[in-house]
């Protein structure tokens, strides 16, 4: 049965950054597709964390239509990026259905060495610009490092995944013509900060996310997220920038068709 009248259906949207490749997730992916598009979730990017995480997402990638792989080591796996580890990214970044490098950044709420995280995010980096792709950002109490380094290496496209920062942070990223995804945190009681960040955002560089299966937005908070609840993200953020849903949802599924898959 479905879930809206056909009348009331919400307008396509495209969740950039879920992980269907992950453990709670990977175990039903058709499933989680099926609702997906029940929400009117039409595209999706599977993000990489790790080897694993790597080739999952392509293998759902090759298989889904609509369906798109971001490859990388997300900080807390950078230990295991080694010369090995770089030659297999390198090569699977050729691969069709890849539209950017990622997960990677800085993370500096949990212990993994400052100096391995930061030797990983530089190599990554390096291969986003020699494959002309764009590079998804993972920002955690790092935000001075991260924005430094993007800078200092003159990235040119680039997307903070799931903004959780300050409106200088995120106008400060947004300067540099960089696109801001908002999660399932922008639908949180105690988020006014986010919130109040994401009206200093010019609306060609607003993006959206489940981060699936974490950071379910309400009214599912404490779930495990799927990507058919970006609608939820959606139309609480819409609330936050005074305008209609069906609106958020295409002009941010336009935003993300023109940093993943160049359209115009």
């Amino acid at each position: 049965m479905a879930i809206y009248h056909p009348n009331e259906q919400p307008a396509p949207s495209y969740d950039s950054h879920t992980h269907l490749n992950d453990d709670e997730l990977y175990f039903d992916v058709p499933a989680y597709l099926a609702r997906a598009h029940e929400f009117q979730v039409v595209e999706m990017n599977i993000v990489g964390y790790n080897a694993v995480g790597n080739e999952r997402a392509l293998a759902i990638a090759k298989e889904k239509d609509g369906v798109y792989a971001i490859l990388g080591y997300q900080p807390e796996d950078t230990p295991d990026f080694d010369e090995a580890a770089l030659a297999t990214l390198t090569e699977q970044l050729d691969q069709e259905k890849v539209v950017a490098v990622g997960e990677t950044g800085l993370d500096y709420h949990f212990d993994t060495d400052k100096d391995v995280q930061m030797k990983a995010f530089l190599a990554q980096i390096g291969l986003a610009k020699e494959k002309d792709l764009p590079v998804v950002i993972h920002n955690r109490e790092a935000f001075d490092d991260v924005y430094r380094v993007l800078k200092e290496q003159q990235v040119k496209k680039a997307i903070i995944h799931s903004f959780s920062g300050t409106k200088e942070q995120a106008k400060a990223f947004a300067d540099l013509g960089y696109y801001i995804s908002f999660s399932g945190v922008v639908t949180f009681k105690k988020a006014e900060e986010v919130r109040e960040a994401a009206k200093v955002i010019p609306l060609d560089q607003i993006l959206v996310e489940t981060d699936a299966p974490y950071l379910a937005p309400s009214p599912n908070r404490g779930k495990r997220n799927e990507p058919g609840w970006t609608k939820f993200v959606i139309d609480d953020l819409a609330k936050t920038l005074s305008m209609s849903a069906d609106d958020l949802a295409t002009r941010t599924k336009q935003n993300a068709e023109r940093v993943f898959l160049n359209h115009d």
